[in-house]
């Protein structure tokens, strides 16, 4: 079995769902006491929060870089990093590791071509929804189109977040607007839903919506389970 090196922390309340995903779906495939070998490097998301205010990319390149580096160093044979904003420093990392990164857009963008989806709908943290490297990386990558929530709603999507979510409070009148927002992406003509922020699933599962979701924690880390198990890396 492979050793998965996790960039965890940011926030720690998602980073448990991975570990405990990650291990459900090797106890699945394996059987009896079988457990994932992992390592994990968890970040003071505080740090990592204030940084992301300020637009100090660099700076969160740098830690980044240097915490997968010492997963690297510590043995780990790929890397996931468990928050889906993060990712738009995954080039950087990769350039900073010889080993292989998992990148949680191409395991979600493979699942919707799977799926035969061709336009989503995606909710995230503001710097998601906002900027290109992810919406970019679906469109450019798979063939994916992406609409994104309006200004106001991509501010209450992005509070409920890091006010709410990522310090683990769950509440029904932002499960109710989150819903809202969903509908309305829906009727613009999303197929479907990314759930582009790792915590987001702690609030909406399918059973809250009728449009089909693709909760990126439960694919990035069930693809990361069967990476680590499987007879070769192929990323």
């Amino acid at each position: 079995m492979k050793t998965i090196g996790m960039l965890g922390g940011m926030s720690w309340e998602s980073t448990i769902s991975y570990y405990k995903i990650i291990n459900e779906v090797v106890r699945s495939e394996l059987g009896g006491l079988n457990s994932a070998k992992i390592l994990l490097n968890s970040l003071n998301f505080d740090e990592i929060a204030k940084l992301q205010q300020q637009g100090d990319w660099p700076e969160m390149t740098k830690i980044l870089c240097d915490s997968a580096r010492s997963l690297e160093v510590a043995g780990a044979d790929f890397i996931v990093i468990c928050t889906n904003t993060m990712h738009k420093i995954a080039p950087e990392i990769r350039e900073s590791i010889s080993i292989p990164l998992l990148h949680i857009a191409d395991t979600t963008a493979i699942r919707l071509q799977t799926d035969g989806i061709k336009k989503v709908g995606l909710l995230g943290t503001r710097f998601t929804m906002q900027q290109d490297f992810y919406k970019q990386h679906l469109t450019k990558g798979f063939g994916i189109e992406v609409i994104v929530p309006n200004d106001e709603q991509q501010t209450k999507v992005h509070n409920i977040i890091y006010k709410e979510l990522c310090q683990g409070v769950v509440k029904e009148e932002s499960r109710a607007c989150y819903q809202a927002i969903m509908a309305d992406l829906h009727n613009r003509g999303a197929q479907a839903i990314i759930l582009g922020c790792t915590e987001i699933a702690m609030l909406i599962e399918q059973i809250h919506v009728t449009v089909p979701i693709y909760d990126t924690t439960r694919i990035h880390a069930t693809e990361a389970a069967r990476l680590a198990i499987a007879s070769s890396i192929a990323y």
